[in-house]
């Protein structure tokens, strides 16, 4: 006869959570803190050098793919912790109706702090949703986190001053904010994959959100890691290696040869051209540098500097795996319009 299977006691559960949770972070930043040295070793050991193109996009992958898995990691946990305390009804009913704008300007403010790239952004992004804020709140955060950080504003203010600046970070939040509001306002809530619509649905109910321990909150966090990185992490690495492919072959002088032009097209061109490319703020801004630097025009610049890293194409892989076709058709096209009114704007002005 089989011995009775005996549960250990919450709190020993409590416990070995903590310590594991606490070694856990101590990877997680010592891991973080050395990803150029990651991937610097990598790029070493194959034999290459980031001088060359294949050195170049080899270090760009090794050193994108396990940051943005990191944050994917952590932000989900905290994310799945935090949804135990405020049911999906409860925060769509603060965020949604009429201080939806509000959750707007609120979500594109927080984007200015926040100095992730695209494909960085959207495991928060994938964390807002299953919190239960609204799609386009959430849209409002995924187009400004990349696209108007502190690190592209103090760039952009050391190259050409505050006024370029600060038109460029007005410009991106009122891209941000309205965008967000339109997607919102269409109510395209449908054509989220299935498994987001039920975290939408919510996992935990009101009534019994508060009286949850500690223990359940750090089950329901590792619950949602498996679920989420589980689903999300193939996307992941095959957005990263087209960016990482892109990013090691971009050519500068094929870029500057039509930006200057003084032709209707040429904004929309550079939207179009920056769309498969994929790089973060730090990234393209010595890109936007040297292509004024060889006569382009500033505004046609900014756009294509707006559409790398903001529209990126491995960006759309990533959200493909949460968002049906039409909805990403539909974010882009609308954050593509934006970006086309910054670009004539500025061409405009400056």
């Amino acid at each position: 006869m089989n011995a009775p299977t005996i549960d250990k006691p919450a709190g020993a559960q409590l416990g070995q959570w903590l310590i594991g949770l606490a070694l856990g972070v101590l990877l997680w930043v010592a891991a973080y803190s050395q990803l150029t040295a990651f991937a610097d070793a990598l790029v070493g050991a194959a034999g290459l050098s980031r001088q060359t193109h294949l050195g170049q996009a080899v270090h760009f992958f090794f050193y994108d793919t396990p940051k943005v898995l990191l944050l994917l990691t952590g932000i989900v946990f905290v994310m799945g912790v935090i949804q135990t305390f405020f049911s999906p009804e409860r925060t769509r009913a603060l965020l949604s109706g009429k201080r939806e704008g509000i959750g707007n300007l609120l979500a594109a403010g927080l984007g200015i702090v926040t100095p992730f790239c695209s494909c960085s952004a959207v495991p928060l992004f994938i964390g807002f949703l299953s919190a239960g804020v609204p799609l386009g709140v959430t849209f409002s955060f995924l187009i400004s986190a990349p696209m108007v950080n502190e690190i592209a504003l103090a760039l952009l203010f050391g190259l050409f001053g505050w006024k370029v600046a600060g038109l460029y970070m007005a410009m991106g939040l009122l891209v941000a904010i309205v965008a967000g509001l339109v997607i919102g306002k269409l109510k395209m809530e449908r054509h989220l994959e299935e498994w987001v619509r039920n975290l939408l649905a919510g996992q935990v109910a009101q009534t019994t959100a508060e009286q949850l321990s500690w223990l359940e909150r750090l089950q329901a966090g590792g619950a949602h890691v498996r679920e989420i990185v589980g689903k999300v992490w193939p996307y992941v690495l095959a957005g990263i290696a087209l960016g990482a492919a892109i990013h090691g072959y971009v050519a500068e002088d094929f870029m500057a040869s039509f930006m200057g032009s003084d032709v209707w097209w040429a904004v929309p061109a550079a939207v179009l051209l920056g769309v498969p490319m994929y790089t973060n703020a730090a990234g393209i801004i010595p890109v936007v540098e040297a292509l004024i630097g060889k006569g382009a025009a500033l505004g046609t610049v900014l756009a294509f500097m707006m559409s790398v890293i903001a529209l990126s194409a491995p960006e759309m892989i990533i959200l493909r795996k949460a968002l049906k076709p039409t909805l990403i058709a539909t974010f882009a096209g609308v954050v593509a319009l934006g970006i086309l009114c910054v670009g004539y704007v500025f061409n405009w002005l400056l």
